[in-house]
């Protein structure tokens, strides 16, 4: 365990206060919870930085670290199908793209071949983290989400971008798949 791992369990466990946040019933709950989920989302940088750093990258970090991220982004985005913020198949995309690439990755590792993070899914990343922001600040603020064409755009974007970050990782993985089981 190191300062970086440590990190990690933070965010981690600051999913279920920012889930609890959202579900009491006090003014301002939404934005409280934006704030919550914006420091846990920084933290994704930080932990890897340190461990990179330090030179302490571990394979519990490896494991914890892409975890820690899917629980949040996804958290997040059904919460915001509850309060029908986001279409339930943007949901779905979402959370499909997230087991569809750690379920590569697993297969991956099976077979001694690592698949770093790569541009894509870190855009990805970067855009989930906006589209949820930007959406629990409009429910708060109780703006219409029918006249706001930006907002819709970046979520469609953000939705493309994971479509096309899942198929990225899979093409330059098409080693996993050769001379498979």
């Amino acid at each position: 365990m190191n300062i970086a791992n440590t990190i990690t369990l933070v965010r981690i466990s600051m999913i279920p206060l920012f889930l609890a946040i959202l579900l009491i019933n006090i003014p301002y709950s939404n934005l409280v919870a934006a704030a919550v989920f914006v420091i846990a989302a920084g933290t994704d940088g930080l932990d890897g930085y340190l461990a990179r750093a330090r030179k302490e990258v571990t394979n519990l970090g490896k494991f914890l670290d892409p975890l820690a991220d899917k629980l949040l982004i996804t958290s997040a985005f059904i919460y915001l199908v509850e309060l029908n913020l986001v279409d339930a198949w943007i949901a779905i995309v979402i959370v499909a793209r997230e087991f569809a690439v750690t379920g590569l990755r697993t297969l991956a590792i099976d077979r001694g071949i690592v698949i770093p993070a790569n541009n894509w899914g870190k855009i990805k990343t970067v855009l989930q983290i906006i589209a949820v922001v930007i959406l629990l600040l409009v429910y708060d603020l109780q703006l219409d989400m029918r006249g706001l064409s930006l907002i819709r755009v970046i979520l469609y974007t953000t939705v493309a971008v994971t479509v096309l970050s899942g198929i990225n990782y899979f093409v330059k993985a098409k080693e996993v798949f050769v001379n498979s089981e």
